[in-house]
């Protein structure tokens, strides 16, 4: 059931997940004091901390957020957190709340254009194979949750530690691509953001073409239903 914030927002209902005390959990909890990039998250049963990245969806969308703040919900085991969203990330409830809300640091990107990149991020599943070049591990057969020319994130529960050496290999068109790729970030219980250190311009620029066509051909599918 959704309830209303003393602001008049309607509560939402979402699910999260990340690590906590070394375990990896999976909760609903309310969303209250929408903003484009963050929310106060309310119910929360496991001891997360500032600075923890979890996930959290909604309506099917997904996205990464930071923990800014944690405090106790007056409820036993219960916890809330003022979460903000990560960069690169879209926030999944930003429709509801684009049209009477809109940060200023957002208007004075859009003003001088910081926030155009060359690459900018597809949420398309892209088939990878990642070989941690320390060779502790199995090559890990995985899709991408968003990827661009230059890097992509993978959904993990134990991601790969910061710093990484990675060769990944994928397909593009009928080629085989192998290249050596660096772990950027790396979210317990959420997943690792992978950079592309071994692709050249050419090959940068072919990937991003061939998955903005994917983007486009997997928008398009879901109007048609």
């Amino acid at each position: 059931m959704q309830g209303q914030s003393e602001s008049g927002q309607q509560d939402l209902l979402v699910r999260i997940w990340g690590m906590a005390g070394g375990q990896a959990f999976f909760q609903n909890v309310y969303a209250r004091d929408l903003r484009v990039d963050g929310a106060l998250l309310s119910g929360i049963e496991h001891p997360i901390a500032v600075e923890d990245v979890i996930g959290v969806q909604y309506a099917g969308k997904k996205a990464r957020f930071q923990v800014r703040h944690v405090n106790d919900a007056g409820l036993p085991q219960r916890l809330q957190a003022d979460v903000q969203i990560l960069s690169g990330q879209e926030c999944p409830w930003k429709d509801l709340v684009e049209a009477v809300e809109k940060p200023d640091s957002a208007v004075a990107e859009a003003a001088n254009g910081s926030n155009k990149r060359q690459f900018p991020r597809h949420k398309v599943r892209f088939p990878l194979v990642l070989r941690d070049e320390r060779g502790s591990t199995a090559a890990m057969q995985t899709n991408s949750s968003d990827i661009s020319g230059r890097g992509c994130y993978v959904e993990t529960l134990v991601p790969l530690p910061l710093g990484t050496k990675l060769t990944v290999v994928f397909w593009l068109e009928s080629e085989k691509i192998t290249c050596a790729a660096l772990v950027r970030s790396s979210d317990p219980g959420v997943g690792m953001g992978i950079e592309f250190i071994g692709l050249d311009l050419k090959l940068r620029e072919r990937l991003q073409n061939h998955l903005t066509k994917m983007a486009a051909e997997a928008s398009a599918g879901t109007a048609a239903r």
